[in-house]
């Protein structure tokens, strides 16, 4: 069995896919996915895999298909704006976010955020009645609208979730003080105001530099006396080090005496 990674759309990102042998980079093609039938773009060649339970890619697309989607791409923004009118009309506590057309525009998703239960049935019934397809609301997180809208992060690039990020992984406090940064909600959260998924990409890296330093806090002999850690330099593999006269030394790990 051969797989591709294929660009869906902005939510469900790239994922892998079974894939024909006649597919190649850049095919605009047809996926089964999750949420329905979707179209998606082939990133990368066809190569052998023992995965199992992926999903596939049904077909090759035709120029005609291609401009019937593209037009019902166009049409979204007006989808849009009239599901956000009947939302403030109902005086529904829901935020949205985006609007969807799924592949031969048979099913029109909605994603929304919301603090609370939201009983939209009466708006689910106004949609089926002005657009005649079969429709969706779709509750999601924080991250998802940030992933939706977009928007600059601390590093002034676009936010990782928009760009590249397929999946959410769970970020903790404990990878800040892991990497010693400064427990400063501004700086170590991004524009969802969660923790920054970046935190996670080097944790790994740091953890295994670390197995071999003294915790901070323990005491230790060095060439200059004894004392205890108070700080990991991780990248230049140096500590710390406060004496007992209150004077703060950084020297490099091997040369801690015991």
């Amino acid at each position: 069995m051969k797989s591709c990674y294929v660009s869906i759309d902005r939510l469900t990102g790239v994922i892998e896919l079974e894939t024909p042998d006649d597919i190649k980079v850049g095919d605009y093609v047809i996926c089964e996915i999750d949420k329905g039938t979707c179209l998606g773009v082939v990133l990368t060649e066809p190569l052998e895999t023992d995965k199992t339970g992926l999903k596939k890619i049904t077909r090759k697309v035709t120029e005609n298909e291609i401009n019937e989607y593209r037009a019902l791409r166009e049409k979204e923004r007006s989808v849009f704006n009239f599901c956000k009118q009947k939302i403030e009309e109902m005086k529904l506590p829901m935020k949205l976010l985006s609007a969807e057309y799924l592949f031969g525009g048979t099913k029109l998703i909605f994603y929304f955020i919301s603090e609370s239960r939201v009983d939209f049935r009466e708006l689910v019934k106004e949609l089926a009645k002005e657009f005649k397809v079969r429709i969706e609301l779709r509750q999601v997180g924080v991250r998802d609208e940030a992933k939706i809208i977009g928007g600059l992060g601390n590093c002034g690039n676009v936010v990782c979730c928009r760009r590249f990020l397929n999946n959410f992984s769970i970020v903790s406090i404990k990878m800040v003080k892991e990497q010693s940064l400064a427990l400063n909600p501004s700086k170590i959260s991004g524009i969802c105001g969660r923790l920054m998924c970046c935190l996670a990409y080097e944790y790994n890296t740091y953890a295994e530099c670390k197995k071999n330093f003294p915790k901070v806090g323990k005491r230790v002999t060095i060439p200059q006396g004894e004392g205890k850690v108070v700080k990991h330099n991780t990248l230049n593999f140096t500590i710390t080090v406060q004496l007992d006269d209150g004077k703060e030394v950084t020297l490099p790990l091997k040369d801690i005496v015991k």
